[in-house]
């Protein structure tokens, strides 16, 4: 349920029907167990889907994620990997969100799966000889009972924007409780879903994510021009001034 200010933003003439997103939820908990992070994922998911944006939400700790970095591991050894069907979805979304839960101030184990996934996927061309993920734009959404959304959100911006995701401005928004053991983020009495500086976050990334999202699809994606990997690999140097090149 979004709040009152959530619902006011939501109230403007947008229209980002001709978009689509992807939440990845990287808690540990397999469904249907309750998941904090989906609590405050579902308020992400709900403005964009009150604006229109087509929402998938999955946790890929339901699939079968092989360890490794090759796009499918099934031909690394690995008898099973659930990862090219996950991308597929990538692939179609304008948007990515990682959401996360915090153990030892890190980012979870899946979590760091499902970058070092992504990674094994980011040498892929689009159709303008670009990488895969340029165009495409990436965000965050963290929470827990201990120190740590700043360092995680650190960590997974710079994954994502290294492999070709878009950064808007402020694209992460998180939760913690009091340092040290307590109630996580949806429990009773926790004060997260009430708290006015993660929904205010929330909101913001939200929107910057759609607005910037928008700008891109728009523009037809980043200009393809100085960044086209099969251009590179042809011999084109876009004036790097290097002689040994000329």
């Amino acid at each position: 349920m979004l709040t009152t200010k959530q619902q006011a933003l939501c109230d403007g003439s947008h229209d980002f029907s001709h978009l689509t997103a992807l939440f990845l939820n990287c808690t540990l908990k397999p469904s249907p167990e309750v998941s904090h992070t989906s609590i405050l994922i579902e308020l992400s998911a709900e403005i964009m889907r009150r604006n229109g944006v087509a929402v998938d939400i999955l946790r890929p700790v339901d699939h079968t994620l092989a360890p490794g970095v090759w796009p499918d591991m099934t031909a690394h050894g690995f008898d099973r990997d659930d990862w090219p069907a996950i991308y597929d979805k990538v692939k179609a979304a304008d948007i990515l969100v990682l959401g996360t839960t915090i153990w030892l101030g890190e980012k979870s184990s899946v979590c760091s799966q499902v970058v070092e996934r992504l990674y094994s996927s980011s040498g892929d061309l689009n159709a303008d000889g670009q990488y895969a993920y340029y165009g495409k734009v990436g965000g965050c959404l963290i929470t827990g009972n201990e120190d740590g959304v700043k360092h995680c959100a650190m960590s997974m911006l710079y994954g994502l924007q290294h492999i070709g995701y878009t950064i808007p401005p402020q694209a992460d928004a998180g939760w913690i409780g009091e340092a040290g053991p307590g109630p996580s983020y949806g429990d009773e009495g926790s004060g997260g879903p009430e708290n006015d500086f993660t929904n205010r976050n929330v909101t913001f990334m939200t929107w910057n994510l759609m607005h910037m999202a928008a700008m891109l699809k728009t523009a037809g994606g980043v200009p393809a021009h100085g960044n086209q990997r099969s251009h590179w690999d042809a011999g084109c140097r876009f004036d790097f001034p290097n002689p040994e090149y000329r």
